[in-house]
């Protein structure tokens, strides 16, 4: 019998491909599950038109060559400007030499925890997170917290975060610790944002308790406003951050081609970035140039920024669409409840009480007969699960798809 590492052992088909598979493999059946974006709003057009005089200039194609291990100059330059500026920071604020760029931002996530964690550490997330980086997270073995929230409002319990910590303390594995998850703009599932005051609460909270560990900070979503972005700013350029080890990570693919798979990091620790780079190599050397140098042409010629413009007014009018169908079907009578978020790609919902929306519970069982397939909420939870909640992803679907798909979630609701 194959021998396996440890890791090996304990690797899990991740639950998105089990999602995506039904999706896949199921005739008919309308998914509001895959964080999928909307085709027909790609930016074909533009990209052709980057190609074309990335093609037609002089001298040799440097873009169809390897390129080096961290990225672009150009296209980290591009990162630390509009980073600086989405902070309201000064322009050398951010410099390029604290950018990499990642095939996609979920690379920069595994590749963080891979050199920060060791089996049996503890990293804390939000209630709920980014169900795919739990996965990459148990992949390394790594024990999943919640930071404490109070139930009623959704904001963190102060005490219950303090009184927690003081528990890793008294249990000796304060070492144990290696780091705190955020999504701070627009989250994936839940579509909130972490406003400036929260942060900082945070951060004070950690701070004097003695746990000033590594923060990785998830801004995958936060262009996709639907009118105002979020004026919190990053970790990176709040000052109750400053000593803390913070990652920051973006990425190209959601606002525009989600295809190209061009994401980013920044960090203001230069350790963990060289130890990053050291695995990146080890990894890819290099995120495919070709893709790096469109979004970086795309950036430069203002085609990127014009993309973002209009799929902003495409998801919110899809998130309106879909919104206005679940409530016409009645679900609110049902006692179903939501919000309408202001960014991001999801609907988050929550069930009545005592029905189960997990994904082995007779009501996923009956919306995939009625043919709709949701993200069930419990996957969403890095401890104590709950599965009341349901995550409704409008990127895809057409608008009369997004109707369809209400009418039977609707359909399968009203059974119950």
């Amino acid at each position: 019998m194959m021998k396996f590492s440890e890791k090996g052992e304990r690797l899990r088909p991740p639950e998105i491909t089990r999602l995506m598979s039904l999706a896949l493999e199921t005739p008919g059946l309308l998914s509001l599950a895959a964080g999928f974006t909307d085709t027909t709003s790609l930016p074909a057009g533009a990209v052709a038109e980057v190609v074309k005089d990335l093609t037609l200039r002089s001298g040799p194609p440097e873009h169809l060559q390897y390129g080096s291990n961290q990225g672009r100059p150009g296209l980290r330059e591009e990162v630390a400007r509009r980073l600086a500026k989405a902070d309201g920071a000064g322009a050398d604020s951010v410099r390029r030499d604290e950018v990499i760029v990642t095939t996609g931002s979920q690379q920069a996530l595994a590749l963080a925890c891979e050199v920060l964690c060791d089996p049996g550490d503890v990293i804390f997330v939000e209630r709920p997170t980014y169900f795919v980086f739990l996965d990459v997270a148990r992949s390394l073995g790594v024990r999943l917290r919640s930071i404490p929230e109070d139930p009623a409002t959704g904001i963190l319990d102060s005490q219950a975060f303090r009184d927690l910590l003081e528990g890793f303390k008294e249990s000796g594995e304060e070492a144990r610790v290696k780091g705190v998850y955020l999504v701070s703009y627009f989250s994936n599932p839940s579509s909130r944002s972490l406003g400036t005051a929260q942060k900082e609460e945070l951060a004070d909270i950690l701070q004097e308790s003695g746990f000033v560990v590594p923060v990785l900070e998830d801004a995958a979503y936060r262009e996709l406003h639907f009118r105002d972005p979020v004026e919190a700013p990053s970790a990176l350029a709040l000052q109750a951050f400053r000593s803390f080890p913070v990652l920051y990570m973006g990425t190209f693919t959601k606002p525009f081609a989600t295809g190209l798979k061009v994401g980013f990091a920044c960090t203001n620790d230069p350790e963990w970035r060289d130890r990053i780079l050291h695995l990146k190599g080890a990894h890819d050397f290099g995120t495919a140039n070709l893709n790096q140098a469109v979004v970086e042409e795309a950036l430069r010629t203002g085609a990127f920024d014009e993309q973002v413009g209009r799929v902003r007014t495409v998801y919110r009018t899809k998130m309106e669409v879909l919104d206005e169908a679940l409530r016409r079907e009645g679900l609110p009578e049902l006692g179903w409840t939501w919000e309408r978020p202001d960014g991001g790609l999801y609907l988050w919902l929550r069930a009545p009480d005592r029905l189960d929306t997990g994904l082995d519970s007779e009501f996923c069982a009956r919306c995939l007969e009625a043919g709709v397939l949701y993200v069930p909420g419990e996957l969403c939870f890095g401890d104590d699960p709950d599965s009341s909640f349901v995550r409704l992803s409008f990127g895809v679907l057409d608008e009369d798809g997004l109707q369809e798909a209400a009418r039977r979630f609707a359909e399968a609701a009203r059974s119950e």
